[in-house]
């Protein structure tokens, strides 16, 4: 089984609907934006629960997986990122890298968090958050053209930007990435 990173793992195990719900609220007040709470619940509506009340408070519900009685839901906390500004000034569309892909002169920088890369990515990404990306430059390759994704196009730009100051001459940020990614997809989820 796959074990997907989380920044707090929160036990609402043998707990009925709304205190799944109650309980992730509280914890996530405390979290810092960007995070991933673990949820691990028993209650089979949860899911649901816990699906429709990221889309409400603006949280991304990147998925549940099942171990036995057990689901644990991984919630990431909306860091406001939607509402920044954008300023690396080479930007391409979704449209554009899905008809690259394949392209042995391109690579596909994936800049989220490892749980949200694990459920759900570009065929072929390098998986490298944001956070680490300025000690583990080195693992890219500067010849090649760099398009860097995130959810929506502002940890992209960050990184863009990041990438540029450090030497790399062909950086391109994807937006809207993969809150509006169509082509496909792969997940590391079993």
């Amino acid at each position: 089984m796959n074990s997907i990173e989380s920044n707090f793992v929160l036990d609402a195990k043998g707990l009925a609907c709304p205190m799944p719900i109650v309980k992730t609220k509280k914890a996530m007040k405390d979290m810092e934006a960007g995070h991933v709470i673990e949820i691990q619940a028993t209650d089979k509506g949860s899911k649901a629960d816990l699906q429709a009340w990221a889309k409400s408070s603006g949280h991304e519900y990147l998925g549940t997986i099942e171990e036995g009685d057990v689901l644990k839901h991984f919630v990431r906390k909306s860091s406001g990122e939607e509402a920044v500004e954008r300023k690396h000034d080479s930007v391409t569309d979704n449209g554009t890298l899905a008809s690259k892909l394949g392209d042995e002169n391109m690579v596909v920088l994936d800049v989220r968090e490892k749980a949200e890369y694990a459920f759900k990515h570009i065929p072929g990404a390098i998986s490298i958050p944001l956070g680490e990306l300025e000690t583990r430059m080195s693992e890219l390759n500067e010849d090649k053209d760099i398009y860097v994704v995130c959810r929506t196009g502002n940890r992209s730009d960050m990184a863009a930007q990041l990438l540029a100051e450090k030497g790399f001459k062909n950086v391109i940020n994807v937006v809207p990435g993969m809150s509006d990614w169509t082509a496909d997809v792969e997940s590391d989820i079993k």
